[in-house]
């Protein structure tokens, strides 16, 4: 095995906002069936709950992505992957447009999850031509990106769907990925510290990260159960919401995503703080935000008021608990950013789909109540494994500093 590699430059900022855009464009195509579940569960004559299945195995695909693609972004260009990946992403989006059966549905939502990899590829390259003093604050921009595509899905996903059908959204999201690859195409750059290192070895090397890299070990289980009790309110909240007392359609349901925008603003400056104070402190309070949301949640049914406080809350908990804990795996070895992303995102979005499980368990058997019930035990789980957690020394956050 050998790499190349240089000392980090710094990044333009017109190459952060060019990259969190195409991050937000990626990211939105695991996002856009959120506010649809219950119109494409009626389409097939299923109860709304019923098709969270379609949640949880997109969240499952996004996983398996992340373990099966991404780590080749440490010994190939990521240009070209993320190009054959968007390509990818664009048929699989067409093949949910055109599904004649829930099974067909669900097998092409796992395949929309698999290939919408995109941002978890550039994410890694920015980062390691970033400076360190600067690193949490692009990853939170980029991050915002991130937030700004699950908005877009959401919001665009639920308006387009009322108005044209379920379908109609998957097709937008195909030609959006045409627009995605033009970006990529001209804007995102080729790199020279790349990897020799056979495909075999490379997934083997995986389980040696995790072995060996003890901090790894607590911000992958931290991020997993941060964002399985993030996604357990949104698989679940339009169920919710399309029954009594508010019985909301796909176009209200998707103005609820509108609750990212607060943290599309905030992202940076989370990035920015978690660089001065500290990534473990930052996680420690996204954890304790999001038990605190939960506890709004559960007042859901009967205010709205309550419920988006409570979404509030739960936003700022899981960026925080993001931008803090992938900023503190990046800066673990440069030569293998893109396999140390693979290992935190994959059990991140591996959270992903045990939440959207749990979730729709909890409204089951207990509708908001049994949501938050979920939520506030994945969330103090989360805090009790960052308290856990090392503490960064004092020389690492001060080396930040201006």
């Amino acid at each position: 095995m050998s790499a190349s590699s240089a000392a980090p430059m710094g990044v333009s900022n017109r190459l952060v906002t060019l990259m969190a855009a195409c991050c937000a464009l990626a990211v939105s195509t695991i996002y856009y069936h959120q506010p649809l579940l219950p119109q494409m569960a009626a389409s097939f004559g299923l109860a709304p709950t019923q098709a969270g299945l379609v949640a949880t195995l997109t969240q499952l695909g996004y996983a398996a992505g992340l373990l099966l693609i991404v780590p080749l972004a440490d010994c190939r260009q990521p240009r070209q992957l993320a190009l054959l990946a968007i390509a990818a992403n664009a048929v699989a989006l067409i093949l949910c447009a055109v599904a004649p059966s829930f099974t067909v549905l669900c097998v092409s939502s796992l395949l929309v999850g698999v290939t919408a990899i995109t941002a978890q590829i550039i994410i890694p390259a920015l980062s390691g031509l970033a400076t360190p003093a600067e690193r949490g604050r692009i990853v939170g921009s980029l991050l915002s990106g991130l937030s700004a595509g699950l908005l877009l899905a959401r919001t665009i996903g639920g308006f387009v769907g009322a108005h044209t059908g379920w379908r109609a959204v998957f097709v937008l999201a195909s030609l959006i990925d045409a627009l995605l690859l033009v970006i990529v195409a001209k804007n995102l750059a080729t790199t020279t510290s790349l990897t020799t290192i056979s495909y075999a070895r490379l997934l083997r090397s995986l389980g040696s990260l995790v072995r060996e890299e003890g901090i790894l070990r607590y911000c992958a289980a931290s991020g997993l159960l941060m964002f399985a009790a993030f996604s357990a309110l949104w698989a679940s909240l339009a169920a919710l919401l399309a029954q009594p007392p508010y019985e909301f359609d796909s176009a209200t349901i998707g103005l609820f995503g509108l609750v990212a925008l607060l943290g599309i603003v905030v992202s940076p400056h989370i990035g920015a703080l978690a660089d001065r104070l500290g990534k473990r402190t930052m996680v420690l309070a996204g954890a304790m935000a999001l038990a605190v949301g939960f506890a709004f949640i559960a007042a859901g049914g009967q205010s709205l008021g309550w419920l988006i406080v409570g979404m509030v809350l739960l936003d700022f908990g899981s960026r925080a608990g993001l931008v803090a804990n992938q900023a503190r795996v990046f800066t673990l070895r440069p030569e293998a950013r893109s396999r140390l992303n693979t290992v935190f995102m994959g059990s991140y979005f591996l959270g992903g789909a045990i939440g959207a499980a749990l979730g729709n368990y909890g409204v089951h058997r207990a509708g908001w109540n049994g949501l938050a019930a979920v939520g506030i035990l994945l969330s103090c789980a989360a805090t009790v494994i960052n308290a856990l957690s090392p503490r960064e020394s004092s020389a690492t956050i001060a080396e930040v500093r201006p």
